[in-house]
């Protein structure tokens, strides 16, 4: 009764606090005229009014230079210092200032799957509805879906099908991270955070972070490197109480470096290499009451067990990369990226939680990618093409077992795949009027893939192909307003199940949706307003879906055929110098048209993990003499872990705080995430069977040394 009551009390006052938030917010928007033209009234110089500007972005979403406010896709975009002062400290934080966008873990640090305007990849299918590009190297896959988010330029959120640029699994959107090249001047930063949980079942819940940057000329104008790594440390907060101990520490790294060169002005290469290694105890996640009682165990309680295994995930996820750019002419550009990524995770997890040996597995993933993408680029004025190719060779090494007393539940697993993608595109935005411009598009993508099951003795070949179109109008009704129109196609590739038995689902087909989309960009009040939003309709078919062939025997096939629509609303306001106020809405509603199997019919149900709205509201505000703060709400509505749409993860917001001194030199900032340590707990992960645990809210001191 207590923990709600105490969660009740606590709603009300985040709804309180939302409510002012949201009634300054439009109060200052309504009265910007009047607050413009005062201001315009005592400014005494151009100088002084471009401080209350909005800053120009300029993005690569379309894999060409373009202002954010002309692209007719929607985009939210963070650069370097948003990135920091909003807290990001992770790929899964940016989902918090993303509307229409959720990253979950299933448990496990080292598995992030994204779900873009309710659209997801089921875990079993290893894949992304929603890729992941860093400095144009793709991560298509949910294990190792990560970054070190250090020394960031920007990082662009493209929601939408982006299939005729970008690719494969980009069928519901990409993020394209983009890290800062190293040049002429030399800067370095020392970070350091310490912090604690606001809640734990043991132990102090104390944690850490070391981050240092480096960047500089080692030739002046044509050699340059930069180097970046990161250290994170966290006591757990589940309680094991058979030894007393927490069952879920963390440990990380992270490096990068960056090797660039010049030869002359128009040639310029990169070598960039990466690498995270995650040194973790057991998952955030725990049996479930249901759970327990459906295999005659213990239930402990929340955030407690009483494992009898000595749990362990390390994994390692790193990437090399080769990036030439030749300017050809002033106009016309070459590009290559050559890339291989690896991602090793080796893990040991007792999957009852208890001290019976019921579930206790081992497994070992291997995947690698090698990819190789070459495009040229046109551009003139408003006249802009590229055409491109890309391969890529992907391999996957599964091998695991489970150890039980249970005759029922010991299984083996030995499987490898492997598969080769080639793919040809092009994409033009051509001026058709003096204010209206066409963007066209068109990607060829064939893949053939092949599984070995080494422990039964089966194998599977399949080959896939599609074609990814794409086709929008825009129309600039003055330098400040844009408005488009467009319908694109993405692609989900097809796969193989890695646990299959049974030939007839050894493999599944290409998942395709069509999305059509009708959006508005605004720059208001002389670049110190931004009102961006999007309304669209998605036709998803061949949907990926866990269908159950027969009873307590489940594949993913392509059962099901849904549809979707929504729209995102994104607005920020420069108040006065300083002082600004950003907001971001996302309402989205995906369920199904057909989908029925073994246990069941699921027409009419929603889309799992597709939470209804989304929302973030924030204020910051920054002095000429230091002093800086920042606070943000962030909501979610509640959505379901599954096609019966029987379990669910509440409806929940969470506040973060931040305030500081800032220096040339130095920062220092207390800061608060989730500060009224609101629960959000996924009840019902996996089946019913499960509880993945939110993580507390936490408190702490941030201190920065810029050189």
């Amino acid at each position: 009764m207590s923990r709600w009551l105490k969660s009740r009390t606590m709603k009300k006052s985040l709804w309180v606090v939302v409510w002012k938030i949201f009634m300054i917010g439009w109060v200052c928007i309504f009265f910007q005229p009047c607050i413009s033209q005062a201001q315009d009234m005592d400014t005494k110089s151009i100088g002084a009014k471009q401080n209350y500007l909005i800053e120009t972005i300029t993005v690569t979403a379309q894999k060409q230079e373009e202002n954010v406010q002309e692209v007719p896709i929607s985009i939210s975009v963070l650069n370097g210092q948003a990135v920091e002062d909003k807290g990001i400290q992770s790929v899964r934080d940016l989902a918090d200032f993303t509307p229409n966008l959720v990253i979950f873990e299933d448990g496990m640090s080292d598995r992030k799957t994204p779900s873009m305007r309710g659209i997801y990849a089921a875990t079993e299918s290893f894949s992304t509805s929603t890729g992941l590009y860093i400095d144009g190297v793709p991560f298509l896959s949910s294990l190792g879906y990560e970054d070190g988010l250090l020394d960031i330029e920007r990082i662009e959120v493209l929601r939408g099908p982006q299939g005729t640029v970008y690719g494969k699994n980009t069928e519901a959107g990409a993020i394209n991270i983009i890290t800062r090249r190293p040049d002429n001047e030399f800067r370095g930063k020392i970070s350091t955070e310490i912090g604690r949980f606001l809640s734990t079942e043991t132990g102090d819940g104390l944690g850490g972070t070391l981050a240092v940057n480096l960047s500089g000329p080692l030739s002046k104008d044509r050699l340059f490197a930069s180097l970046s790594g990161k250290f994170y440390q966290q006591e757990g907060f589940i309680e094991n109480i058979s030894t007393g101990e927490t069952a879920n520490d963390k440990q990380d790294w992270f490096g990068r470096g960056n090797l660039r060169w010049t030869p002359t002005d128009q040639l310029d290469v990169s070598l960039i290499a990466s690498c995270i290694d995650y040194n973790n105890d057991g998952p955030n996640m725990g049996m479930s009451e249901q759970g327990a009682a459906a295999y005659y165990l213990l239930y402990y309680g929340y955030r407690l067990e009483a494992s009898d295994l000595q749990a362990y995930n390390d994994s390692t996820k790193s990437a090399q990369s080769l990036k030439v750019e030749y300017d050809v002419t002033e106009k016309i550009k070459i590009t290559s990226i050559t890339a291989r990524t690896e991602f090793n995770d080796v893990k040991s997890t007792d999957f009852d939680f208890s001290q019976a040996k019921f579930f206790h597995s081992t497994t070992d993933y291997t995947f690698e990618n090698i990819s190789q993408e070459l495009r040229l680029n046109y551009t003139r004025d408003r006249l802009k093409w590229l055409i491109g190719i890309y391969y890529d060779n992907n391999s996957k090494g599964i091998t695991g077992d489970c150890d039980s007393d249970y005759p029922s539940m010991v299984y083996s697993l030995d499987t490898d795949a492997e598969s080769e993608s080639w793919a040809a595109f092009t994409n033009l935005t051509y001026p058709l009027f003096t204010k209206v411009n066409i963007v066209a598009g068109v990607r060829y993508e064939y893949q053939e893939g092949e599984i070995n099951n080494n422990i039964y003795g089966m194998q599977d070949d399949q080959s896939w192909s599609s074609v990814s179109p794409k086709l929008s109008l825009d129309y600039m009704f003055s330098p400040e307003i844009m408005s488009y129109i467009s319908a694109s196609k993405g692609v989900r590739s097809g796969g193989f199940n890695i646990y299959a038995t049974n030939p007839a689902y050894y493999s599944y087909d290409d998942e395709e949706l069509w999305s059509y989309e009708l959006g508005v960009k605004t720059t208001l009040f002389e670049n110190r307003l931004i009102v961006n939003s999007a309304v669209y309709y998605m036709d998803i078919d061949n949907m990926q879906v866990n269908e159950a062939v027969a009873p307590n025997v489940t594949y993913l096939t392509n059962a099901a055929k849904a549809n979707g629509y929504g729209f995102e609303l994104e607005a920020t306001a420069q108040i006065r110098d300083g002082l600004s106020l950003m907001a971001g809405f996302g309402f989205n509603h995906v369920e199904f048209d057909e989908f029925n199997d073994a246990d069941g019919d699921y027409a009419g149900n929603k889309n799992p993990y597709a939470p209804q709205y989304t929302f973030n509201v924030g204020v910051q505000y920054r002095h000429h003499n230091g002093l800086y703060f920042r606070a943000d709400l962030i909501g979610k509505d509640k959505m379901y872990l599954d096609k019966t749409n029987t379990y669910t993860c509440d409806a929940h917001q969470i506040v973060n705080v931040k305030i500081g001194y800032e220096t040339e030199r130095f920062d220092i900032y207390l800061f608060g995430r989730n500060i009224f340590d609101e629960e959000y707990d996924r009840v019902g992960a996996s089946g019913g069977y499960y509880t993945a645990y939110s993580n507390p809210g936490k408190i702490g001191l941030t201190v920065n040394y810029h050189f």
